[in-house]
């Protein structure tokens, strides 16, 4: 069976579509919650941070992540060790290639998705602390 470049990309289109929806939520409590949002979906060799904000004078770098779930762990459980690795150094490279010696941290914005009702929002602050 031919697998074509046309048919494996309408199997991404959903899990867009979700990583989307997800994110334009996560803006619009961050925004709610008086964050500024500065930039999203920045891309850099070492991965992209799908939310860079700032309030009170600290420079947040955020970590989106959206599932068709009832409950925010199944998101949750998809940030292992090497992800929270990763989300440090591209906020660390954002820091540098902006030129900013500022207070920062990293938090994660979990979405849940239920198939009806309303979405669930969680928002962890200093995700690497864990």
């Amino acid at each position: 069976m031919l697998i074509t470049g046309k048919h494996s990309l309408s199997m991404t289109k959903p899990k867009q579509a979700t990583g989307q929806r997800g994110e334009h939520l996560a803006r619009t409590y961050l925004q709610e919650r008086a964050y500024t949002i500065v930039e999203t979906n920045w891309h850099c060799p070492e991965g992209e941070i799908d939310i860079v904000a700032r309030k009170e004078g600290v420079w947040v770098f955020v970590e989106v992540r959206t599932r068709h779930a009832n409950i925010t762990a199944p998101a949750l459980e998809s940030i292992g060790g090497r992800k929270q690795q990763r989300m440090a150094l591209t906020a660390q490279r954002y820091l540098a290639e902006h030129h900013l010696d500022v207070d920062w941290r990293v938090d994660v914005v979990a979405v849940a998705l239920p198939a009806s009702g309303m979405p669930v929002i969680e928002h962890y602050e200093d995700a690497l602390g864990w």
